[in-house]
């Protein structure tokens, strides 16, 4: 048989392939910046900046207290500079609670920057005082916010978050920003057993932790102290019993934002039939904004006016008072030293101290105790009895803030240095990589992006001096010549010139004050006079001299004489009178 040659071909046409679509390249995001201004490697004038391209967002803006060394100093603000000059990228001032570290230097904030401010009821409650004393409640941009509410900040979203602290309405914030969220726990405790019943909101924070929360920054103030801090309830426990065994008129010092620990001693007051009466303006002040808020209920009858209480007998009344950290010019001290109007202290008198001291406090404290003692009056405080407990979070909740949140960086805040570094430390045991977590310095710039975070740079910080109606007009310098003139004394070198020849006309004539008393000094006065005499003849044979030069000379000249002869540097103030 033959064999066929037919054979079929088969074509398979070949269809031009179709693109496959290409992937839009992610867009390129910018650095969220974290710039504290205060409140890092220090106590108090906390102030954090969150800055997304043209968004700038401020946490908080408080004031410190000064120091012994800051002679007549009034308060201590941050330095803002950068938000001034920055000013056109704000969009808002979030406050996480109404202490003074944290909203004391809204005013002189607000009287260059008129930026909107949002915090929790109370807060602003607070707050309204205070701009209504500085004058700025008119043109103030004031917003109430609650806990679960997010407010947009160009940018930014600010989501509110309910915390315990020592103060009611208080927040952690969570920043919402294009690169990941950022956590900001404000001042916090863990207390199972709140006052108004509002635990703090871990539920929130867990889900945030589980969606993943880029960088943690967390309270450091009590990082010192293990275990875990006690309950507010607790003070009230121990005040309760304090006051079923005294028959005497009780007195309680305590910090007047302390509305919860107020709310307990006004109730166990009218559980024993006591009235109370208040004294201490910021007392007054907050007492009546959290009334009006609804956050301090006070049973009919019970409240009285200060100037009544001579109409009850002892064992029928109860003062809560201002001045637990032993402040001048606070209503306790007064009472202390015979200066108050209305009360005056004798052994019919229980005083409990319901605080503990704030550091650099604890000498004006022990002042107050010892007068208070003097006058007969049984004296309770803190190392005697449970009659405080702190608003700040200790070792093991710290744990815990940590081990929820899962942060990828974190950033330990409020506290000096020594906190700071040992809550780097806490993290590190709990896991956190030491490369992540940063200890950062005021004026220090922390960019992050959802790969990375490092200190980039420095702003302007610092702090600036609040003394009496002038802010920033005393600096160091001045600090540093009040402090020598406090411990050194003065001399002032008077001498009159001509004009023409350079030569001494009169004196020179030296006054003193604070340094030596001149009748029993006289021979070192007359030596001082012939050594200004001779600095001045020197100085003004120089072809080129001017006043300044000569000045120069008597100064040096005398710092030198004076400190051989006497180990002292007193400040020395040449006047020059052209004849």
């Amino acid at each position: 048989m033959e064999k066929s040659t037919n054979t079929k071909k088969y074509y398979v046409r070949k269809r031009p392939l179709k693109p496959r679509p290409q992937k839009k390249p992610a867009p390129v995001l910018s650095n969220l910046k974290i710039i504290p201004l205060g409140g890092f490697e220090e106590i108090g004038k906390n102030l954090t900046v969150f800055e997304y391209e043209d968004d700038i967002v401020i946490l908080d803006c408080g004031v410190a207290f000064p120091d012994e060394e800051m002679l007549g100093v009034d308060l201590v603000i941050p330095d803002m500079t950068y938000l001034y000059k920055n000013r056109e990228k704000i969009r808002g001032l979030i406050i996480t609670h109404g202490h003074e570290d944290h909203i004391g230097a809204i005013p002189y904030l607000l009287k260059d920057i008129n930026v909107p401010i949002y915090a929790t009821k109370l807060t602003l409650g607070i707050l309204t005082h205070k701009l209504e004393e500085h004058g700025l409640m008119k043109t103030a941009k004031l917003n109430v916010t609650k806990p679960g509410q997010i407010i947009k900040l160009g940018s930014i979203k600010a989501e509110f978050i309910r915390t315990n602290h020592s103060i009611a309405d208080a927040v952690a914030i969570a920043f919402h920003t294009p690169v990941g969220v950022v956590l900001h726990t404000g001042d916090f405790k863990i207390d199972s057993t709140p006052i108004d019943g509002e635990m703090l909101d871990f539920a929130r924070i867990g889900e945030l932790g589980k969606k993943g929360i880029l960088a943690l920054l967390s309270d450091s103030t009590n990082v010192e102290r293990p275990g875990y801090s006690m309950s507010e309830r607790k003070v009230g426990d121990t005040l309760e019993e304090i006051f079923s065994k005294c028959n005497s008129r009780i007195i309680v010092a305590t910090f007047a934002s302390n509305v919860h620990r107020v709310q307990q001693i006004i109730n166990i007051a009218a559980k024993y039939k006591r009235k109370v009466a208040v004294s201490g303006r910021s007392m007054e002040s907050v007492i009546t904004s959290a009334r009006e808020l609804g956050y301090l209920k006070v049973p009919k009858g019970t409240l009285i006016d200060i100037s009544e209480i001579d109409k009850y007998k002892p064992r029928n009344l109860v003062i809560v008072t201002t001045g637990s950290q032993g402040e001048p010019m606070a209503a306790l001290s007064r009472m202390a030293n015979n200066g108050h109007k209305n009360v005056e202290i004798t052994k019919d008198d229980l005083v409990i101290f319901s605080s503990s001291p704030i550091p650099g406090n604890e000498k004006l404290i022990a002042r107050v105790i010892d007068e208070l003692c003097k006058k007969g009056a049984e004296v309770i405080y803190k190392a005697l009895a449970d009659v405080h407990v702190s608003g700040h979070a200790c070792q093991e909740e710290l744990k815990i803030m940590l081990s929820i949140a899962k942060p990828k960086f974190f950033i330990p805040a409020h506290g000096e240095y020594r906190h700071l570094m040992m809550h780097s430390k806490l993290a590190q045991k709990i896991g956190m990589k030491e490369e992540d977590t940063f200890i950062m310095k005021i004026g220090q710039v922390l960019e992050l992006n959802k790969q990375s975070a490092k200190i980039t740079g420095n702003v302007q910080s610092g702090r600036v001096f609040v003394d009496g109606s002038g802010v920033g007009d005393v600096g160091n310098i001045v600090i540093r010549d009040r402090k020598a003139l406090s411990e050194e004394g003065l001399i002032v070198v008077v001498v009159g010139i001509s004009s023409h020849s350079k030569e001494i006309v009169s004196g020179p004539d030296v006054i003193s004050r604070g340094f030596v008393y001149v009748r029993e000094s006289e021979e070192l006065m007359e030596n001082i006079k012939i050594h200004a005499k001779e600095a001045l003849l020197i100085a003004g044979s120089k072809k080129h001299s001017d006043w300044n030069s000569m000045k120069t000379a008597v100064k040096n000249s005398l710092s030198q004489y004076i400190y051989s002869e006497t180990k002292r540097s007193p400040v020395i103030l040449p006047v020059i009178l052209e004849v």
